[in-house]
């Protein structure tokens, strides 16, 4: 695996080394316990035509600014008790509702550096709703650090908000990038940060889908998970014929603190290019490295008893995950009737990610949504991570409206008090993968009735892929427990690719039975590994 970064200059520090919304079940609300960005209450880009308007940002440090002095100021806070930031924020907006706080709309004439010309704008999230807790953005010009302070004459305020146009705020929710991501005339969104630590992206053609986050903590244990909270960012102006722009970010929680640097590269594919440090001020239990979300309601292999008229509802339909041996594991996402997490041993990896394979319309039927142009996340570490695993955790739901499905990357390593630790990432959305897989991928799951009434038969189509040539194909089948029936591998002389079929005669338990499988010829393997979890 590569070490450096492939993306010139801009790079530093480790690296040297839609909007589409889905109706009135709009998934920018509350998901699964937490409330995620990305709630777009305004308008999605802007032309780029300048205005003699613009947001400004006033003088606040004669301190040169660098990377470090964000990691200084993290190392100190994690020193210090955790404090829930205080709000001045009025309770008429503290209690706005959704349809409220979408009638506050930024004003796009009033775009941070609109007015420049610059290859980047940045617009802003009004303070409310959900989103109480001020956030600080500052600009760094050269190595001079400006504030943006807030000021209601960047925001519309619609006929909704009763209670009128806010004087102050001590800062802003949240913050978007734009940038002629589809078309040169145009600003488009690639990048929100809004809630929490969460942020999201996409690439050419994308519309919003699944988030990332800063960092997950103690994700489906028992105790309940923390998260942690983006509290101030520092933009790095753009210069005139950039094609990136660097965002760095203080994380804080009543366990962790941490500093992030954010390379975000837009393109077909926009690559982000992410250093944590993180600085513990207690013990954790677990953390979570990298961490994805993402919704899951059903599929072709675990529709359940949804009377819809689409044939899938999902922004991923699977994990993926490149071992540091080689190995390359699918595993698709299921809706459970119960809490599933699964971890996957998994050493300093190669990458691993939930993608979106699936992007035929026919297999989803929805005109609004557009799920099949939802983005795929690919995560790719940078140095050694060392030992530790990639979890996966399904959560049951019946509505879309929550996002169901977290992965992340969780260190053997516990992080103790007093110590710090540092990651460096490179996130890349879009609608495929940064590197072609060597074998044949898994294209679906289907699950039937089988031979006899205990047996259940299952069928993996595998796109093209291998060099099997004319030699016959074998279906590697195992199952945790039960027996494995018939196992066939067949050319799809439809597709050009791969079928494997097989029944799965479960024993009385009934306990979930972990099924893997793969095809190959001779000793040659021509595909990824299938990974499954079934439950009686």
């Amino acid at each position: 695996m590569r070490t450096g970064s492939p993306y010139g200059s801009g790079s530093a520090d480790i690296f040297q080394e839609e909007v589409v919304r889905s109706r009135k079940r709009s998934r920018w609300g509350v998901r699964t316990a937490c409330v995620l960005g990305v709630l777009v209450a305004g308008v999605a880009g802007a032309q780029v035509k300048p205005s003699s308007k613009g947001a400004s940002a006033k003088a606040s440090s004669k301190t040169a600014f660098s990377p470090e002095l964000v990691r200084e100021k993290a190392r100190a806070l994690a020193g210090q008790g955790y404090k829930v930031p205080a709000s001045n924020l009025p309770a008429s907006y503290e209690q706005l509702s959704y349809d409220e706080y979408r009638d506050i709309r930024f004003r796009p004439d009033q775009s941070l550096w609109r007015k420049e010309g610059l290859p980047f704008q940045a617009q802003f999230f009004h303070p409310g709703f959900y989103y109480k807790e001020p956030v600080a953005v500052h600009v760094v010009r050269g190595k001079q650090v400006e504030d943006v302070p807030f000021s209601p004459e960047l925001f519309s305020y619609g006929p909704l908000v009763k209670a009128g146009p806010l004087a102050k705020a001590d800062g802003f929710a949240g913050l978007r990038l734009n940038h002629p991501i589809n078309r040169p005339e145009h600003f488009d969104e690639v990048a929100v940060f809004l809630g929490a630590s969460y942020f999201r992206s996409l690439g050419r053609g994308n519309v919003y889908g699944l988030s990332a986050r800063g960092l997950a903590i103690d994700t489906a244990l028992p105790s309940g998970e923390e998260f942690p909270s983006f509290r101030e960012f520092w933009l790095e102006k753009p210069e005139a014929k950039s094609d990136r722009i660097v965002v760095h970010a203080l994380l804080d929680s009543p366990s962790v603190t941490g500093a992030y640097r954010f390379v975000i590269i837009p393109g077909k594919s926009t690559v982000m290019e992410v250093e944590a440090t993180l600085f513990a001020r207690k013990a954790v239990k677990q953390l979570g490295i990298a961490p994805l979300t993402s919704m899951y309601l059903f599929g072709e292999n675990n529709r359940g008893n949804y009377d819809d008229f689409r044939p899938e509802v999902h922004d991923s339909d699977g994990l993926f995950i490149s071992m540091k041996n080689g190995e390359q594991l699918w595993r698709p996402l299921q809706n459970p009737a119960r809490l599933n997490v699964a971890s996957f041993q998994a050493e300093s990896p190669r990458a691993f990610g939930l993608l979106q394979r699936d992007q035929s319309f026919a297999n989803y039927e929805d005109l609004e949504a557009r799920y099949e142009l939802r983005p795929s996340v690919w995560v790719e570490p940078v140095g050694d991570w060392g030992k530790g695993a990639v979890q996966l955790v399904e959560i049951p739901t019946r509505e879309e409206i929550h996002d169901n499905i977290v992965a992340a990357w969780v260190p053997e390593q516990p992080l103790t008090p007093g110590t710090e630790r540092r990651f460096a990432y490179r996130l890349f959305w879009g609608f495929e993968p940064p590197r072609a897989p060597p074998g044949a991928t898994v294209l679906s799951t289907r699950i039937a009735a089988g031979s006899t009434p205990k047996a259940r038969r299952f069928v993996i189509d595998f796109s093209g892929g291998g060099a099997a040539g004319d030699a016959p194909a074998e279906a590697v089948i195992t199952a945790s427990r039960g027996q494995v029936l018939h196992p066939i591998a067949q050319r799809n002389t439809v597709t050009g690719g791969w079928r494997a079929t097989f029944e799965l005669l479960p024993d009385d338990s009934s306990a979930p039975i972990e099924l893997r499988g793969f095809l190959k010829t001779g000793s040659e393997t021509l595909t990824e590994t299938w990974s499954y979890l079934w439950t009686p």
